[in-house]
């Protein structure tokens, strides 16, 4: 499941290519993804300008310039496609498709796997964004931004964990007298959001905190670290352009490549890479879920 590198990446690669952009098609190839479309999708956005392209925990936001957010989960599978009108006569004959958008013939590579190709966006400019999900897992839908934050999705979502109001009080209040271990807690998204498996056992790591020590029984000293460990991740992931774990991509179709500086996350029976410890990273099922962490130095 993308988490908030992946999430906030393919944001990235969205933005410069649909904000301030009027979507002139829209084509919704089958009624539903993981939920319906709802029934006004298509006519919504067809002719809207996005105004902005946003993120808030796992969900990509594009707020319109009518009343209406377009509201993405990526689900599993979920990714999008990128692609420019191409030129070259050299594409003639080759099995690229073609379409009429508000005047001249626009030509374009083929969908790599147009089966799995469910949502298409083509802008004024001429650029087509598909989104493609082979698990359907994903979703989409419409919400009024005025009341966004009211919505199921959204009215108990913790702070951003790269936000200020993100920091060891909130942590602490969030730990008080809990027995859970600190991983469940932080992968509660009523209490930070956006976290997920794979960025929780990393910071954990860093922090050398045991994900399965009563998280009320943790120091308040180290909950500063712990804070400052969870951005430091994120960062690192962001820049590199999320992990790929199975069918993750970027808008671009390039390959996320943080998993190449995993310090514990599928590191099974390797050396902990923490300065000075000598321990060898163990994996626990904790809540039908794989936790890497060090026994040695994770206390």
């Amino acid at each position: 499941m993308p988490e908030l590198p992946e999430v906030e990446t393919v944001r990235g690669g969205l933005a410069p290519v649909l904000e301030g952009r009027r979507l002139v098609r829209v084509v919704a190839r089958r009624p539903d993804l993981r939920f319906p479309f709802p029934d006004n999708f298509v006519q919504v956005l067809t002719g809207a300008t996005v105004v902005k392209m946003e993120r808030r925990a796992k969900y990509l936001m594009a707020r319109l310039d009518r009343e209406d957010t377009l509201v993405m989960h990526l689900g599993m599978s979920g990714r999008f496609e990128i692609a420019h009108p191409l030129t070259s006569q050299a594409v003639v004959g080759s099995g690229a498709r073609s379409a009429t958008i508000d005047g001249p013939t626009r030509k374009y590579a083929p969908d790599p796997d147009p089966k799995h190709a469910h949502v298409v966006f083509e802008t004024d400019e001429g650029v087509r964004v598909t989104y493609y999900d082979p698990r359907r897992f994903g979703y989409m839908a419409l919400v009024n931004t005025a009341t966004i934050d009211l919505h199921p999705w959204f009215a108990e979502l913790g702070p951003e964990p790269l936000s200020e109001s993100f920091d060891a009080e909130r942590l602490k209040a969030a730990f008080k007298g809990r027995k859970q271990g600190p991983k469940t807690l932080l992968l509660d998204q009523r209490i930070v959001a956006g976290l997920g498996n794979i960025y929780v056992c990393e910071a954990l790591h860093r922090a050398r905190i045991s994900p399965f020590k009563p998280a009320g029984k943790i120091p308040a000293k180290k909950l500063g670290p712990l804070v400052d460990a969870i951005r430091e991740v994120l960062r690192l992931a962001i820049a590199a352009g999320g992990s790929t774990l199975r069918d993750y991509a970027q808008a671009d179709g390039a390959l996320g490549y943080f998993q190449h500086s995993f310090r514990v996350y599928d590191r099974e029976g390797r050396p902990c890479t923490n300065d000075g410890c000598h321990g060898v990273v163990a994996r626990q099922v904790q809540a039908g879920r794989s936790t890497f962490y060090c026994p040695v130095c994770q206390k």
